[in-house]
């Protein structure tokens, strides 16, 4: 029986881990845990993006089991098994750390080139590819996606802002002059809705400054984001991106 809250919560810890299995079954130790392989394999076979960047051998070997022949044929020492597998996961790990890629912030800024929809979809999307490879720039992403669409309707409508408003004081000025604030309106459902829309940003705003890897974080404990907090980020920042371009082509007509 595998449990999941005993296994690391970074992805480059479990790579690693399964690095480890397939190190020790090719070097003799035939009790390495098969099954905690096929866990951690299934795991990232799952995603497209992170499928892509396994080893082959990885892809191709349900267990550890269907891994020995390859390896017993490829190499006969134990060293050279070392440094084949070795070699063979640097790809995946160098991307689970972080390691030649450009930060959230300027992925969302360079991609929402065209204020549309289509722009905040692309952006949105890329986000959501990066939900269980890199949980923290998923949030980073979602977060200054809404940040720019906010800063693009406010340049929109000549409301001048500082760098000192955050997040959420960018979205009630943006909300206000698309009156979209909840006391703009006098249906309940419609105060509801908008108060509900303005409570995610706040949340968006909090989650990404206590869990992505905009900040440091300190203290014993930190806390770190998984897949599901990333989901969420990303598919409220969306949602409330959408509708703030589709209003403000509204308002204009």
């Amino acid at each position: 029986m595998i449990y999941e809250d005993e296994l690391p919560t970074s992805l480059a810890e479990r790579a690693t881990m399964m690095e480890q299995l397939m190190t020790a079954r090719a070097t003799g130790d035939t009790t390495a845990n098969s099954r905690l392989y096929e866990y951690l394999r299934q795991e990232f076979m799952q995603s497209d993006q992170l499928k892509a960047l396994l080893p082959p051998f990885v892809r191709t070997s349900r267990t550890l089991d269907a891994f020995w022949p390859f390896i017993q044929r490829t190499a006969g020492k134990y060293a050279e098994r070392r440094e084949i597998i070795s070699q063979a996961f640097t790809p995946l790990i160098n991307h689970l750390e972080g390691k030649n890629r450009a930060p959230g912030d300027k992925i969302a800024s360079d991609t929402l080139e065209s204020f549309d929809t289509e722009g905040v979809h692309s952006v949105w999307n890329k986000a959501l590819a990066r939900r269980t490879s890199d949980p923290e720039g998923a949030i980073t992403v979602a977060r200054t996606l809404l940040e720019t669409v906010c800063k693009r309707v406010l340049d929109e409508l000549h409301v001048p802002y500082t760098d000192k408003e955050d997040l959420p004081q960018l979205y009630r000025m943006a909300a206000k002059e698309l009156n979209l604030a909840p006391d703009q309106h006098t249906e309940e459902p419609v105060r509801q809705i908008l108060g509900g829309a303005m409570n995610l940003v706040n949340g968006i705003g909090t989650l990404r400054n206590r869990l992505s890897d905009a900040h440091g974080r300190g203290g014993p404990l930190p806390v770190r984001p998984s897949p599901r907090h990333a989901s969420l980020a990303v598919n409220t920042a969306g949602a409330v991106a959408t509708f703030l371009v589709e209003t403000l082509a509204a308002k204009r007509g």
